[in-house]
């Protein structure tokens, strides 16, 4: 009885949303194009600067606690409140324009940093402002497509996430190749200039891109049936919590098995980020002193592969949509984690600066997957009145492995892994292949959907 009223009241919902066309979906997802910058750095730039100001690499996890905590405790928060808010700018656009600013601040005095401590605040005001922004706008194109539109504006943000990452990761090579400046024109705290200059660009992507899309595309005004349901939801703090337990306790049993996937996927890739740089360093250019001319090349070595992969990234996730259509999301999402588990097992083996292109294809894939196909399964899953915190809830299943690295890694990094970041690497790949595993069996349901015609 239950399932029947969620979907009549999507279906009553779908009546009012306008079929978009393809510009105009691209238009809406352009902020995802300065959030995903942001991620860049943070992905490329941040260990090093960690590095440069004295970190240790077995404290790099903890470091990094920022973003998996933030994204606990910010996105399901205000995902629940998201869906509660009623305002002259809507129910999502507040949490948008509040968190690019937050994130542009964090960004912009990211390299200013004169010691860790100041490094890791500026990561906590970054990392807060990104979770502020992430689920509110996942949930915004959930609001804002009818179902059969959805596919491919949730694999459009994958293919922004690509294009920005690309340009994020390729930025310090380009100053330093392109604008000439030197890679060894470093601050008294050994953080180089191309560095500084990249995470400004990002500070001003992270407000602009996002204003563009609320500007050009703006929040559908609420039906009435939406306003009092709104208004009969239980309101403060208090309310959200209930909300949010209450969903957890009525989480669709899609979702509880993408859990499973998340744990592997996520430990993998961040360890990835982590210590990929670190591991690069060693294995190309034989260097493991992060004051070393040879360990800022890594850095830009790193930065464009990842450009290419993430570049890579952006034509996949389009190839992806009638792929996803044709053998379901969760077998395709599986195809690709495999490619990526072989790319991470073959980076730490290379020697040649070159030949981490060829990995990195893998890497690509998986990636733009990562960012897509698992939020076509779970937008599919869920009831629409409960869009924003069922999408803060998942991305729980995302920073809960990230803490749970923080809390593991550092206490057999030296021990089990022998303190090689090549094996922390290998250690990815095989998640990933875990993580296949996993979402191989995961269907997706569609109780809560409106009738289409390919399931009538």
């Amino acid at each position: 009885m239950a399932l029947s009223q969620n979907s009549t009241s999507q279906d009553d919902t779908n009546e009012h949303k306008p079929y978009l066309n393809p510009w105009r979906i691209l238009e809406m997802n352009l902020g995802f194009l300065g959030l995903q910058f942001s991620f860049g750095l943070q992905q490329g730039q941040v260990t090093p600067i960690y590095k440069y100001l004295g970190a240790e690499d077995a404290s790099i996890p903890l470091l990094a606690l920022a973003g998996p905590l933030t994204g606990l405790i910010v996105q399901p928060i205000v995902g629940a409140l998201s869906d509660k808010t009623l305002s002259r700018w809507g129910r999502r656009t507040p949490y948008f324009v509040l968190g690019a600013i937050m994130c542009s601040v964090g960004l912009f005095f990211m390299p200013l940093s004169m010691s860790l401590m100041m490094a890791v605040s500026c990561l906590w005001i970054m990392d807060a402002g990104n979770n502020m922004t992430m689920e509110p706008y996942r949930a915004y194109i959930s609001d804002r497509l009818r179902p059969e539109q959805r596919q491919f504006g949730f694999l459009t943000q994958s293919a922004f996430t690509g294009l920005a990452q690309m340009l994020a990761f390729l930025a310090p090579s380009i100053m330093v190749y392109v604008f000439g400046i030197s890679i060894n024109d470093v601050d008294a705290n050994n953080i180089p200039k191309f560095a500084k200059y990249a995470f400004f660009i990002g500070a001003f992507l992270s407000i602009t891109t996002v204003l563009w899309s609320i500007s050009r595309v703006p929040e559908l005004p609420l039906t009435e049936e939406e306003i009092q349901s709104i208004k009969g939801k239980p309101k403060g703090f208090i309310g959200t919590f209930g909300e949010i337990w209450h969903a957890i306790i009525e989480m669709p049993v899609a979702m509880r098995k993408l859990a499973l996937m998340s744990l592997f996927q996520w430990y993998g890739i961040s360890c990835y980020w982590g210590y990929v740089v670190l591991s690069i360093g060693r294995s190309v250019f034989g260097t493991a002193d992060s004051s070393s001319e040879g360990f800022r090349v890594a850095t830009l070595a790193n930065g464009e592969m990842a450009a290419f992969y993430n570049g890579l990234g952006f034509f996949a996730a389009f190839a992806m949509i009638p792929l996803a259509k044709r053998f379901g999301a969760n077998r395709l999402h599986a195809l690709c984690l495999v490619l990526g588990g072989i790319g991470m097992l073959i980076i730490p083996n290379i020697t040649e600066r070159w030949m981490l292109f060829l990995p990195a294809i893998g890497v690509g894939i998986a990636w733009a997957s990562i960012m897509g196909n698992p939020y076509v399964i779970l937008a599919n899953s869920i009831p629409a009145d409960r869009t924003g915190v069922y999408m803060g809830i998942f991305n729980m299943m995302i920073v809960i492995p990230m803490l749970i690295v923080a809390a593991t890694l550092p206490f057999f990094y030296n021990s089990l892994l022998g303190g090689d970041p090549g094996n922390v690497l290998r250690m990815s790949g095989v998640l990933l292949f875990l993580a296949a595993i996993s979402v191989w069996w995961v269907k997706t349901d569609t109780s809560n959907q409106p009738p289409t015609p390919a399931n009538i």
